[in-house]
């Protein structure tokens, strides 16, 4: 196993994509095999080591930053095993948590598989998509990685290593999870009693449900109860046709009940991906494509699986929504061959680039939301976002997955006036979302920067049930400390 303590080594596991500037650590690991993960652990107290779980950099809540604590980096675990077949219509494929998700996909798809979590991230470790339930665009559909888990090869805060398969450990009618291991002893403890909200995306805190898996419990828990060293991933059959489209609307009013067609279950179209982008979105993009039409008022992308068979049938179904809802089709975007769909892609993701190249030359970095709320109440939420930032004179764009009732506000300051006031804000569009029946974080998760936002949505009896389940697994606070769980209910908590 390889360690590291000179500053060129360590200056990269300081940052991720959140701006935090805090991080210091006295070094690094990079363990290879499950044993030195093991032998780690083992050794954290009487080595006096706490430690933070390094991915690949790409997250925005500062997770894997280290405040003090050792690094363990998981860029040496990057092993990809080929699909295996279990059904006719389902196959398996055994993953390390280091493995980058693009290249898993793809090898996925090179057998003529699929796997359908898409973070927009895709140089992200698939162990920090797990440990992060990570969603995506394809969340409409496919629901997010949780769902998508058969097994994970957890290692305990203890040194433990726990092979983990879905169904093996049950909550019993309690809500009583019972572990037996050979380091720690025997472990029970209660699952969350707090309710999750009614959202179809949700990254914020520990899951819970009544009968669940202790699987459900590790994923989404940002690296706090355990670590990920490997998993395996549910395959489908790789979809034979995708319809892509970029439809524009000169009315929002038009673009949110098209939206409305597009998530109606028993409806004709049946999306995967359902995607926004407001007036303000498309102004950037305009920029490097000249031919986003002027005086459109929004527009949705989306993405509908097909096959040859049905491919012409499908598009006149849409072509008659489109009618329907007054869409601009002469100036909309179909996408049906790789290459287009490929273009299309490369439009979707250019927004980030233009926004973070229009940032650069400000002093002041972003402001941005990750709250969803129930479909219902979409629409509240959007109009209490636009109207605010109108309100300020805010510079500022909303896009993302609005077929899940999620978007991204971007609040992009010009001087430090303006960013102490949108920060300020954010904790309005907190309150709004959660009074909305929503979550604080659909997807992007909690990390250290998020902690403290979320005892206003747990309360602090959520947080410290949170705490209490940390506490039973982890009773020497040796993993990620700061991560969820703000630190002043770890030294308080007993278990």
């Amino acid at each position: 196993m390889i360690y590291k303590d000179d500053q060129a080594s360590i200056k990269g596991f300081l940052e991720d994509t959140s701006n935090l500037k805090s991080g210091h650590t006295p070094g690094v690991f990079f363990p290879e095999t499950v044993d030195d993960l093991s032998e780690l652990l083992k050794g954290a107290i009487t080595e006096h080591r706490r430690f933070t779980i390094a991915g690949n950099g790409t997250g925005t809540t500062g997770g894997r930053i280290p405040l003090g604590d050792y690094v363990i980096s998981m860029q040496k675990f990057d092993r990809i095993g080929e699909p295996v077949l279990y059904a006719s219509d389902k196959a398996y494929m055994t993953v390390q948590s280091g493995a980058l998700l693009d290249t898993i996909q793809k090898k996925a798809e090179q057998s003529g598989w699929f796997y359908p979590p898409d973070p927009t991230e895709k140089l992200c470790f698939i162990g920090s998509t797990i440990a992060n339930n990570s969603s995506g665009a394809r969340s409409f559909k496919y629901g997010a990685t949780r769902k998508h888990i058969s097994r994970i090869l957890a290692i305990l805060p203890q040194g433990d290593v726990l092979d983990l398969s879905r169904g093996s450990c049950m909550a019993d009618k309690n809500g009583i999870f019972r572990l037996s291991l050979p380091l720690a002893g025997e472990i029970a403890f209660q699952r969350p009693q707090y309710s999750m909200p009614e959202t179809s995306k949700h990254n914020a805190g520990y899951f819970s449900e009544e009968g669940m898996d202790l699987i459900d419990l590790f994923i989404g828990s940002e690296g706090t109860l355990c670590i990920i060293a490997e998993a395996d991933l549910m395959l489908i059959p790789l979809p034979k046709t995708v319809i892509s489209s970029l439809v524009y609307f000169r009315d929002l009013d038009d673009l949110f009940r098209f939206t409305r067609l597009l998530q109606d279950r028993e409806h004709a179209c049946s999306p995967r991906a359902i995607e926004f982008f407001d007036k303000n979105s498309l102004a950037f993009l305009a920029e490097k494509y000249p031919e986003v039409p002027a005086g459109s008022e929004g527009a949705i992308f989306f993405e509908q699986e097909t096959t040859p068979d049905t491919e012409e049938n499908d598009l006149e179904k849409l072509l008659e929504e489109m009618k329907a809802c007054n869409a601009m089709i002469d100036q909309s975007w179909m996408a049906l061959d790789r290459y287009d769909q490929a273009k299309l892609r490369e439009f979707r993701h250019t927004l980030p680039l233009l926004v973070n190249e229009w940032l650069s030359k400000q002093q002041e970095s972003k402001i941005s939301t990750d709250m969803a709320v129930p479909e219902r109440r979409f629409r509240e939420l959007f109009d209490f976002y636009r109207s605010t930032c109108e309100q300020h004179g805010f510079v500022y764009i909303i896009f993302g997955h609005i077929g899940n009732g999620h978007v991204h506000l971007n609040i992009l300051p010009r001087n430090r006036e303006e960013f102490l006031q949108a920060k300020s804000l954010y904790r309005e569009f907190i309150g709004k979302a959660l009074a909305l029946g929503g979550t604080l974080s659909a997807e992007h998760g909690i990390g250290k920067l998020k902690a403290e936002y979320l005892v206003e949505m747990y309360h602090e009896s959520g947080i410290r049930e949170m705490a209490r389940i940390k506490k039973c697994l982890d009773p020497f606070l040796v993993l990620n400390i700061g991560n969820i769980i703000p630190a002043a209910y770890l030294e308080t908590e007993t278990h």
